[in-house]
């Protein structure tokens, strides 16, 4: 499950650039999220039938829900701008931006950047993003979307501005969402998303002469490009969090962000196999460095949250999502993550 979920995350950039060609941002994440969301509203359909949501879940998914619609905002306009790959390294600063955020609003986090190693890898992640913009093939640079300026200086600023937000959206997450069970969870806020989505599809689409058309290009699409867009909802929005929520309660929080951080490497490889773009020698090495940075940050925080379990024999209840317990950065990382007790989590 968990190579399943990197597969398909990793493939959603590649969707992502795909439709650049024929659908401007605000069409195609309108589109995407409300075909995934189509699959998800079940789970709350069910919940409501059988008398179980949760009391509260509406109101409390909606901040995390706008933090989820801009961060996807930015990250599909970075790849409107810059080639894939390089987007996909710039994305890695959520990690720093998590760290940062959990320090300011859990006071149990705080410790984490007191420790030297924190700062090695934060400096890593930050030294390694900057080399792989900087070092990067200029002849990738070219308009080839609809809407997008072929500006890779706004495509990687819009790579760590979704980063920054989507560690906005975890953060959100864990602290609203405390006592929710993950996947319904995901369920509410990616209904929201999508109606968030939806309306700046409808308020900022527009075609080439510059004229509103609510989302309309994507009915000019072919039977199999629609089917192709219905594809990247399900894998991105849909089996991928399945894969995931499934691959955490099996192996632990720490063991999938840890793989999962090996994500950029897997897009530029597809994007040399799809679009014929490989990465400089000095981006490899560049991204290399900053998955490395990752890496140690999140070692750090796994050694800083066991300590703490081992001193308090700390022992949540699983199944629902985390709060003010330290679970650390993984824990708010990308989406809702279940808490795990202590002989559950992996790595």
């Amino acid at each position: 499950m968990l190579f399943f979920t990197l597969a398909g995350w990793s493939s959603v950039p590649l969707f992502v650039t795909h439709f650049s060609q024929s659908m401007n941002v605000w069409t195609q994440n309108g589109w995407r999220y409300l075909l995934g969301a189509m699959v998800w509203a079940p789970v709350l359909v069910w919940g409501w039938m059988k008398g179980t949501t949760p009391k509260g879940l509406w109101g409390k998914s909606v901040m995390p829900a706008v933090f989820n619609a801009l961060g996807q905002a930015a990250f599909t306009w970075s790849f409107y701008n810059v080639d894939t790959a390089t987007a996909a390294f710039g994305l890695r600063t959520q990690i720093v931006f998590l760290a940062v955020g959990a320090y300011l609003l859990f006071p149990s986090e705080r410790a984490l950047l007191r420790r030297p190693g924190a700062w090695l890898g934060i400096v890593l992640v930050v030294a390694g993003v900057v080399g792989t913009m900087l070092l990067r093939d200029t002849s990738h640079d070219m308009a080839r979307s609809v809407g997008g300026s072929g500006n890779p200086l706004l495509g990687m600023a819009a790579a760590v501005a979704g980063g920054l937000l989507f560690a906005c959206y975890g953060l959100a997450v864990r602290k609203n969402m405390h006592g929710f069970h993950p996947v319904t969870a995901f369920a509410a806020i990616s209904q929201i998303t999508a109606g968030i989505s939806i309306v700046l599809m409808i308020a900022l689409s527009r075609d080439a002469a510059e004229g509103l058309d609510f989302g309309m290009a994507a009915w000019g699409l072919s039977a199999g490009q629609m089917g192709m867009l219905l594809l990247s909802a399900v894998i991105g929005i849909t089996l991928g969090h399945a894969a995931y929520f499934v691959s955490i309660a099996r192996l632990g929080v720490s063991t999938t962000s840890g793989v999962l951080q090996l994500q950029p490497f897997c897009v530029a490889i597809a994007q040399f196999a799809v679009y014929g773009k490989l990465m400089t020698p000095g981006q490899w090495a560049a991204g290399t460095v900053a998955v490395i940075g990752a890496l140690v940050l999140l070692w750090v925080q796994w050694r800083q949250t066991r300590a703490a379990s081992a001193r308090v024999g700390a022992d949540v209840g699983a199944g629902v999502i985390a709060g003010e317990e330290s679970e650390g950065i993984e824990a708010a990382e990308m989406e809702a993550m279940p808490v795990e007790s202590d002989g559950e989590r992996g790595g």
